[in-house]
């Protein structure tokens, strides 16, 4: 794949604040988003519409939609709201300043029970009305390969029950799959050949990969998937993040300040403001402490 193609990059504050277990106050979210916004991200996944119980630190999400609208900022970038189930689709598609839905379609039963109470094989299902709802109000859906390169419960994994489900949705009408190291299981090589497996199997549809890394292996996974072909990346500022359905121990996020300066060796980065960039760091240095 030529290296000319954008690269679209997906800055995910909803990720990273998700399963930070002090309140955020619904104001510093909107004043976060605000910055986050003036900064020239592709997309950002910004909130949820699931139940409050399971993650309360997102339960406020129409309210900082409110707030967002009552006080605007000039932007190109896309707002992308989770859902698990399709009251939450419902919801989420009444906004006109949503552009995405994104549901988490985990390969591992145990895990997809965990995160969105139903099985593999009705959370299809779910898909296929999340999708017929997108089609109707003007949306598109993104689809989350959750544990798409493995799992710590036991459960059958293979590349091969990967392909099988990709291909299924994708028979759907759902042109944006995201593969999703859920728990930081990932090795380079499995990104190199699941990536570029889907993405040589799919070329009309946008394949991305949201990876959780440490420090440690971060470059190795961003250059496998790059090299596989891939131009949407997940990011998390300060590296924050991680499903709190999946492990108490949660990996984080790539840092999206790190992969900024990684990939701008690259041509077709998007023209990012970097004082825009400054301010939300700031914010986020003050949001997330402990």
């Amino acid at each position: 794949m030529s290296t000319k193609q954008p690269i679209n990059l997906i800055e995910c504050p909803r990720d990273a604040m998700q399963g930070w277990k002090t309140f955020i106050p619904t104001e510093k979210k909107i004043e976060y988003l605000q910055a986050l916004l003036q900064v020239g991200f592709h997309t950002l996944d910004f909130g949820s519409f699931v139940s409050s119980k399971a993650i309360p630190q997102l339960a406020d999400t129409a309210d900082v939609l409110k707030g967002l609208r009552s006080n605007p900022v000039k932007t190109t970038t896309k707002l992308l709201a989770i859902i698990a189930n399709v009251r939450g689709a419902e919801e989420a598609a009444d906004y006109g300043e949503i552009s995405y839905l994104g549901f988490p379609f985990s390969v591992s039963e145990t895990f997809q029970q965990r995160n969105t109470n139903s099985s593999i094989e009705q959370s299809l299902e779910r898909v296929k009305e999340i999708q017929r709802i997108c089609e109707q109000t003007n949306k598109q859906l993104v689809i989350y390969i959750s544990m798409g390169f493995g799992n710590p419960y036991g459960d059958p994994y293979s590349p091969e029950i990967v392909f099988d489900w990709v291909n299924r949705i994708a028979g759907l009408g759902v042109n944006i799959i995201s593969l999703a190291d859920t728990v930081g299981l990932a090795t380079p090589e499995q990104v190199t050949d699941i990536t570029s497996y889907v993405i040589n199997k799919l070329p009309q549809h946008e394949i991305g990969v949201h990876l959780h890394s440490g420090i440690d292996n971060r470059q190795a996974k961003i250059e496998a998937a790059w090299q596989a072909g891939c131009r949407r990346f997940d990011g998390a500022l300060k590296g924050i993040g991680g499903c709190p359905m999946a492990n108490d121990d949660l990996v984080g996020n790539i840092d999206t300040e790190w992969l900024i300066s990684y990939l701008e060796q690259y041509e077709k980065m998007p023209a990012l403001n970097k004082t825009a960039l400054g301010k939300s760091l700031t914010l986020a240095n003050d949001i997330f402490t402990l």
